[in-house]
C-alpha cells in the first residue's frame, strides 16, 4: 500500500481542535506564529504540526500570559535540534534554518532582525521555518547582515566540483523567491558565481541591491530590465548582454510574459 497522505484541516477545524476562534489562527498568523499552507486554490491548510502548534500558542497566551514577541522566543526555545547541522551537512538545514542559526549566534530576536531589514517579522519567521517567501533583495539583506552571501547560504560552496556539468544535470539553489529559480552551472568554490536564472512572469528582485565585485548578465530567451543606480535602465532581449561593477545598486524584473532565461556570472562570489 502507497502512503498515505498527510491531513490538512481548513481554518475553522484547526480553530476548534485548538479552542480559539478563527480569527484569532488569522491574527496569529500575521504576528508570524504560525504560517499555514495554501492549497491550489489558495485557502489556508493547517497541518497536524500546525495544530500542535496552535496549541502550545494557545497554552502559552493563556496559562504564562505572554505576548506575541515571548510566544515566538518560547516556541524557538523548545526546539534546540531544529539549529543543529544534520549527519549530512549544513547544505540540507535548509536556508531559514541556516539564518535562524546565525540569528541565534548574534544573540537577536526575530522582532529586531526584522526591524533591522524592514520587513515584517511574520515574514521573517516563516522564512526562518520553511525558506519561503521572501524577495530575491531581501534573501540578500539577510545574508549582508549576517556577513555573509547567498551563494553561501544555499550550498554551492560546498558542493562537488565538476569540471563538466552536462546539459540538463544543474545543481538548483534552494527556491526561496517566488518566481526566481537559479541553476548552478558551475560547481564548488570557484573565483566566479556562474548561474543560469529562469524567471516566471513578472518575477523580479522587488528592489535593489548591491555587493562587491563585478557581474555579467546574458539573455538567452525572453527580456528582462536591469536598473542601475535607480536612473539608468537597460531593457535587455535574446542575445543582448550587460557587464556592470555589482557596487552600483541594480534592480531588474522580467519583461517577458513568458520566462525569461539568463546566463548570470558574479566574480568574487560576493552574493
Amino acid at each position: 500500500m502507497g502512503s498515505q497522505e498527510p491531513v490538512h484541516y481548513k481554518v475553522a477545524e484547526a480553530a476548534r481542535l485548538a479552542g480559539v476562534s478563527a480569527s484569532t489562527l488569522r491574527l496569529w498568523e500575521t504576528q508570524g506564529l504560525v504560517v499555514p499552507g495554501r492549497s491550489e486554490t489558495g485557502h489556508r491548510q493547517y497541518s497536524a504540526d500546525d495544530v500542535a502548534r496552535l496549541k502550545r500558542i494557545a497554552w502559552y497566551r493563556t496559562e504564562r500570559g505572554l505576548n506575541p514577541a515571548a510566544i515566538r522566543e518560547a516556541l524557538e526555545a523548545e526546539e534546540p535540534a531544529n539549529d543543529a547541522p544534520s549527519a549530512e551537512g549544513e547544505a540540507h538545514q535548509g536556508v531559514g534554518r541556516k539564518l535562524r542559526s546565525l540569528r541565534h549566534a548574534a544573540g537577536k530576536t526575530l522582532d529586531q532582525v526584522a526591524g533591522d531589514i524592514g520587513i515584517a517579522t511574520s515574514v521573517l519567521s516563516t522564512f526562518e521555518r520553511t525558506s519561503q517567501g521572501v524577495t530575491f533583495r531581501v534573501l540578500h539583506d539577510l545574508a549582508d547582515y549576517y556577513g555573509t552571501t547567498v551563494s553561501k547560504l544555499s550550498g554551492e560552496e560546498e558542493q562537488q566540483n565538476r569540471s563538466v556539468v552536462r546539459a540538463g544535470e544543474w545543481k538548483f539553489w534552494p527556491e526561496t523567491s517566488p518566481g526566481v529559480t537559479i541553476q548552478v552551472l558551475a560547481d564548488g568554490r570557484n573565483m566566479m558565481d556562474c548561474h543560469r536564472f529562469v524567471l516566471a512572469p513578472g518575477a523580479s528582485s522587488d528592489g535593489a541591491y548591491k555587493h562587491e565585485g563585478e557581474e555579467f548578465v546574458h539573455v538567452l530567451s525572453g527580456r528582462i530590465e536591469m536598473v542601475l543606480d535607480g536612473h539608468e535602465f537597460h531593457d535587455l532581449g535574446p542575445g543582448d548582454s550587460l557587464y556592470f561593477e555589482s557596487c552600483r545598486r541594480h534592480a531588474w524584473r522580467n519583461r517577458h510574459d513568458g520566462e525569461t532565461v539568463l546566463i548570470w556570472i558574479n566574480t568574487p562570489p560576493t552574493f
